[in-house]
């Protein structure tokens, strides 16, 4: 039986999903219920009590830090660890979560491994007592999801010549950190005629691209094959800046992956991201976007 109980809060089911699997394998001790925004959140936290709340910030009906600001207020909650997992990386952002009493800020795309460094370090000697008393190690087993992704686009296990900067490592020491040094947003929309360019975050990686399509499901961006490659169904993060003062951080996963041309030194890779997100919103943003593309590609 779990000792300790964890609330995963987040529109999209793709990401609450990975959430709960990373938490499931690597620390068995926790049981973990989801939310798909922080209205449900704010009524299950009011019925049950759970040690850790694992949360995106831009949600429908009550965003993460809302949730957060609500909790704080709470007497059993005031100090209950809560780790904000969200494509936002900018420094005010951070800042503004610090100062409502975030106990731990992570970057989507994020790998298993540092959701589970963030876990380890704000639930400290209450997880390792849990683990201690069940018999069970701190080194869960694999993520069977990553590893069939692996096999399915033959990703080689050797690192790059230049491993990207581990985003997540350097938060866990200091969270203003990781924001002074995530991705600079991608360019504004292409004037007719154009490319329109996009910048699509892994978790270790940064794609840049030039949008090939896009609808309100998915998006095809074209990629130089120099860069680093992610794997089939990896989280994904696609900026595309919206107006002059608004970018859309837009959640998904790697849907398809294809060389351009038919030639194995093809020096060009077709990605395909299909969106996860539920925010109304995000949908609205992409929607402008979509309409931008189109009239500039007609």
């Amino acid at each position: 039986m779990a000792a300790l109980k964890a609330l995963v809060v987040d529109d999209a089911s793709f990401v609450r999903d990975l959430v709960k699997r990373t938490v499931r394998q690597r620390f068995p001790v926790i049981e973990t219920t989801d939310a798909q925004n922080g209205r449900r959140a704010q009524s299950l936290m009011s019925r049950t009590t759970f040690d850790l709340v694992l949360c995106d910030w831009e949600m429908p009906e009550m965003s993460g830090l809302e949730l957060l600001q609500w909790m704080r207020q709470q007497p059993h909650y005031e100090k209950v660890p809560f780790i904000m997992i969200t494509s936002r990386g900018d420094k005010d952002h951070v800042v503004e979560a610090v100062k409502e009493g975030v106990s731990e800020y992570l970057g989507k795309p994020f790998s298993p491994e540092g959701l589970s460094k963030k876990i380890i370090k704000v639930m400290g000697r209450q997880l390792k007592d849990a683990m201690g008393r069940s018999g069970k190690s701190m080194e869960g087993p694999a993520d069977a999801f990553k590893e069939s992704a692996a096999l399915l686009t033959q990703k080689r296990d050797t690192p790059p010549a230049k491993p990207a900067p581990d985003q997540n490592a350097r938060a866990a020491d200091n969270p203003l950190l990781a924001a002074s040094s995530a991705p600079s947003p991608a360019k504004k929309p292409a004037a007719k005629g154009s490319m329109s360019v996009a910048q699509v975050r892994f978790a270790d990686s940064t794609l840049k691209s030039v949008v090939k399509d896009i609808n309100l499901t998915e998006v095809r961006v074209i990629a130089k094959r120099d860069q680093e490659f992610p794997g089939i169904l990896d989280q994904a993060v696609v900026d595309m800046e919206i107006g002059p003062e608004k970018t859309a951080r837009l959640n998904g996963y790697v849907h398809q992956l294809q060389a351009v041309d038919r030639r194995q030194d093809s020096d060009f890779i077709s990605v395909t991201i299909r969106f996860v997100d539920d925010d109304p919103q995000k949908m609205e943003d992409l929607s402008r976007f979509v309409a931008t593309f189109r009239a500039g590609n007609r």
